[in-house]
């Protein structure tokens, strides 16, 4: 049972529960001996009693260990301790991407394309160290503070489905693939159908397939076909729909085949949104029978001829090279002799083979008899080859990086010396210190003195001792100073293209519509205003075509009236389909909080509208407050008289009058960690026993606290 305070593996101080799921719970906790907050995700205890998933677990999870990259979680540790299984990962600060989107109901769609391009990076390196995640969804993808998208849970999924795991534990089955759904086999492209869906989930706020339970769900995704992104956003790209569309294919092979693809798909479709260039496979096309055409008759009579040609002339340079015969040999039968032709030409090869296992004969002989005699203690094996010493620990002969020793703190961990990089290309320095068993993170920063992608610094000094899997950061030079791009938004596409190619950049152009921006000038920049480009790279820059013919802007009508609402639909042409009503905590009530088009969408006359209609907030939501802190024993300015060491009796009050904490103890600091508070602050309350004029005096210390709004 994992408690607050407790320390794991002699170095991990549990500090607070920061998530649930179907197979675990993760903790943030403090590794004291790398001084870094790590989060430990721990099994529950049904599968802890598993021998046989433990065992597959702690080799995915040793796999998933090896695995790098900027969009993953990196695992850090693997271990035991008194029946707690636990992972030790990098700790990310963020919200689940599956959060993200129920904060936003949905998202524009290059918000989700840029979010799925970095997911595929992470998914594309696991698959390339041969790693299939198998429970891509968006619960299991974590966007930073910073705004990085990580993925994280690699290699569990896979010993969850090794070991039969029911589907209601192994996380929600809207994600799942045909073949997975089925029970069969599952590769890279089950990855890629379930990054489809969570693609499909982020466009439109909702999952393709849904139902009452998780059989009626996953057969949907066997047998229904799926539908298509557009029809619930109507204002999704062309390009966009076909990606999803491909990536959800029922059959692996009509999907993609792998994550360069999606990637490479994904790109495009930010610079040409709407360009038709997402390429589907009709496997029922390639494999029917097609007429041969006159040009491709012509193709093959022509290489048949050639091939005649040259069989004849091997056939006359046979007859010529061929020893004579003796008479008894040749008995009249030209078959016979036309088929020995053929030998003589491949007289060569078949002596090159003869001999070939002749030795691999004599290899075999000598093995089986080394073995043999091994048994029946003919032969001493001691001999051959190198020699053991007598004196070396069995366990010395496991394959270890020369650098690496045992560190003499502990019997079990083990510590290296920092290799020299300096100076060193970047790709060797990494390569290098993975080989020694460290944990490269490289940093880019821009020098006139180094050349690029050459090593500058590491954090770590060279012939420092560090433990095994230590974080190294590496300092790279990024090169020359890069040309800062100028903003162009607003300006004529003449001004903006001599603008930046006046700096030594090229333009690319990308036309579109607008109902704000004048026909001719700059809608949008990419990289932006500001930002570095190397020299010679392009800037794309989105020019308006002005107000499409015939065609309106939606405008942004949150915080209108609804009459205000209903006369613009009215005066537009467009259709009121329908108004509902719901609880806002941002909207005032009365007023429109929701609608079913984004601002500035160019929509056709008789378009259906919808609009929601805000009743202000929810009366039934209640706020509730959370407690994470750390409780100091007395000081001398509140209790002079108090001894260190003493015992003190700690209470927490919330001002409803609940008890979160009641407690005697010596030891400080006491950890606090409170969820679902109804109240906004309470007291603390310490008391401790003073002896004054020789007489034991009970006295009390109180401090106010204020909770945090979960």
């Amino acid at each position: 049972m994992v408690k607050i305070g407790m320390m794991i593996g002699d170095r991990y101080e549990i500090l607070e529960k920061i998530g649930t799921g179907g197979m675990s719970d993760v903790y943030k906790a403090k590794c004291h001996k790398l001084n870094r907050y790590v989060a430990v995700k721990v099994l529950k205890q049904e599968f802890s009693e598993n021998e046989n998933f433990v065992s597959k677990f702690r080799i995915e999870a040793q796999a998933a260990a090896s695995l790098m990259h900027p969009n993953i979680v990196n695992v850090y540790d693997v271990g035991a301790e008194n029946d707690i299984y636990y992972i030790v990962m990098e700790l990310v600060e963020g919200i689940t991407l599956k959060k993200y989107i129920e904060r936003k109901a949905r998202l524009s769609y290059k918000e989700a394309v840029s979010i799925a391009i970095q997911v595929s990076m992470g998914i594309g390196a696991a698959h390339n160290n041969h790693i299939i995640h198998r429970d891509i969804k968006p619960q299991n993808i974590i966007i930073s503070r910073e705004g990085k998208v990580k993925v994280t849970d690699f290699g569990i999924a896979k010993a969850a489905t090794s070991n039969t795991i029911t589907s209601n534990v192994m996380g929600s089955v809207h994600y799942t693939s045909p073949e997975q759904a089925r029970g069969g086999y599952s590769d890279e492209k089950s990855d890629i159908y379930s990054l489809g869906i969570t693609l499909f989930e982020m466009l439109t706020g909702r999952v393709p397939f849904n139902g009452e339970t998780t059989v009626a769900i996953a057969i949907k995704h066997i047998q229904e076909e799926m539908v298509s992104p557009k029809e619930f956003v109507p204002e999704i790209p062309g390009s966009v729909e076909a990606i999803v569309l491909k990536c959800c294919q029922k059959s692996p092979d009509r999907r993609y085949q792998n994550m360069s693809e999606v990637i490479a798909d994904l790109k495009q479709s930010l610079i040409s949104p709407d360009e038709d260039f997402v390429v589907t496979r009709d496997m029922d096309e390639e494999a029917s029978t097609r007429t041969i055409s006159e040009a491709e008759m012509s193709q093959i009579k022509r290489k048949a001829q050639r091939q005649d040609a040259y069989e004849e002339q091997m056939r006359l340079n046979t007859q010529y090279t061929r020893p004579p015969m003796d008479e008894e040999e040749y008995d009249g039968d030209e078959e016979y002799y036309e088929e020995d032709e053929y030998d003589a030409g491949d007289s060569k090869m078949e002596k090159i083979t003869v001999v070939l296992a002749v030795m691999a004969g004599v290899v075999i002989c000598a093995v089986v008899l080394m073995v043999v005699g091994k048994m029946l203690g003919v032969m001493n094996t001691d001999d051959i080859g190198s020699k053991i010493d007598p004196n070396t620990e069995e366990s010395s002969s496991e394959m270890l990086p020369s650098d690496t020793v045992p560190d003499s703190g502990t019997s079990d961990v083990l510590v290296v010396k920092m290799v020299n990089v300096l100076g060193w290309n970047v790709e060797d320095a990494k390569k290098e210190i993975v080989r020694i068993g460290l944990v490269p993170e490289v940093t880019a920063v821009e020098s006139e003195e180094y050349e690029e992608n050459t090593v500058i610094s590491t954090d770590i000094a060279a012939g420092e001792e560090v433990e095994v899997n230590s974080t190294v950061v590496v300092k790279v030079s990024a090169g020359i100073q890069a040309e800062e791009v100028p903003p162009v938004t607003g300006m004529t596409y003449e001004e903006a293209y001599n603008k930046i190619t006046g700096l030594g950049l090229t333009v690319s152009r990308l036309d579109s519509y607008s109902a704000t921006v004048e026909k001719g000038r700059v809608i949008a920049q990419n990289p932006a205003g500001g930002e570095p480009a190397a020299p010679g790279s392009a800037v794309i820059l989105n020019v308006s075509l002005g107000l499409e013919t015939g065609k309106v802007a939606m405008p942004n009508m949150i915080g209108w009236d609804q009459i205000q609402a209903e006369e613009w639909i009215h005066e537009h042409g467009m259709a009121k389909q329908s108004i509902g009503e719901e609880y806002s905590d941002t909207v005032p009530e009365g007023k429109v909080c929701y609608q079913n088009f984004s601002e500035n969408a160019m929509l056709d006359p008789g378009t259906p509208i919808v609009f929601s209609v805000s009743l202000g907030k929810d009366p039934s939501a209640t706020v509730t407050y959370k407690y994470n802190d750390i409780i100091a024993a007395p000081t001398a300015s509140e209790a002079p008289d108090y001894t260190s060491g003493g015992d003190v009796h700690v209470t927490l009050v919330t001002d409803s009058g609940k008890v979160l904490m009641d407690v005697t103890t010596s030891t400080f600091p006491q950890s606090a960690n409170f969820y679902g508070i109804t109240s906004a602050g309470g007291t603390v309350t310490l008391t401790y026993t003073a002896i004054v004029n020789g007489v034991a005096e009970s006295k009390s210390v109180e401090r106010r606290v204020v909770f945090a709004q979960e």
